[in-house]
């Protein structure tokens, strides 16, 4: 396995940090690595915003599920699909663009979110740790006042680096699901009952698999922060339906 493989196999999230300052070189070379990911037409359907204010950081800690290791992050990076600067652009070059809708939305997330991955691997090359924040999907209203969003831009993902301790590092690294059941060739296929068990037994662990699935669903699923992405969700895609 070469050195490439090797580091993206190891990767995990990290989520408490050392408090060191991650140097400006580093920080350079992680935003360079995103901006050189593969993307749709060479559009760069996204902008990076880089959180250095405090105070902005202490409210997406709040803001983000109250998760306090969003605010000691060194670098917190939001990746927003932007497909307000192209409908700008159009507009500004007498092109009488129509609006962006949802497919210009979900390619620009598919953008947004390939540039994050691209942030994330250069970061662990350095030995810099990351982890991606899914919350900063919720609450939608006080999110786009924070941030200054405009219509046509949604914060596809939030991720904070930081230089993990000691516990972070020896930390295990969760197991994946097994290739059989992640990789369907041709076509997709409807997993049954006890296949899809059989996928998620290390998930249980000693626990009876019914019981783990149960509260699983209960945490994650039907959770009032999951109804809340989706309600935020909803709330800008409301925008690109016009």
């Amino acid at each position: 396995m070469n050195e490439v493989l090797q580091q993206l196999h190891a990767r995990k999230s990290v989520r408490a940090f050392l408090d060191k300052p991650i140097a400006p070189a580093d920080k350079a070379a992680i935003l360079e690595a995103a901006c050189a990911a593969p993307t749709a037409g060479n559009q760069q359907l996204y902008t990076i915003l880089d959180i250095t204010d405090q105070a902005v950081k202490d409210t997406l800690a709040e803001t983000c599920d109250h998760q306090p290791f969003i605010a000691q992050a060194p670098l917190v990076l939001i990746f927003c699909a932007d497909c307000q600067k192209w409908q700008d652009a159009f507009a500004a070059g007498g092109c009488q663009p129509r609006n962006p809708a949802v497919g210009d939305l979900l390619l620009a997330f598919c953008d947004a979110n390939i540039a994050a991955q691209n942030a994330v691997t250069a970061a662990w090359s350095l030995g810099i740790g990351s982890c991606y924040i899914g919350d900063i999907l919720e609450r939608c209203e006080t999110h786009r006042e924070l941030l200054h969003l405009p219509e046509y831009v949604v914060p596809a993902a939030m991720l904070v680096f930081g230089w993990p301790t000691q516990q972070q590092l020896e930390r295990q690294k969760p197991r994946r699901r097994a290739m059989e059941h992640i990789v369907h060739e041709n076509t997709y296929r409807h997993m049954g009952a006890a296949e899809l068990e059989a996928m998620l037994a290390d998930n249980a662990g000693p626990r009876p698999y019914a019981e783990w699935l149960a509260a699983f669903c209960k945490r994650k699923y039907n959770s009032d922060f999951s109804r809340e992405m989706s309600r935020s969700a909803a709330e800008y895609l409301k925008a690109f339906q016009r």
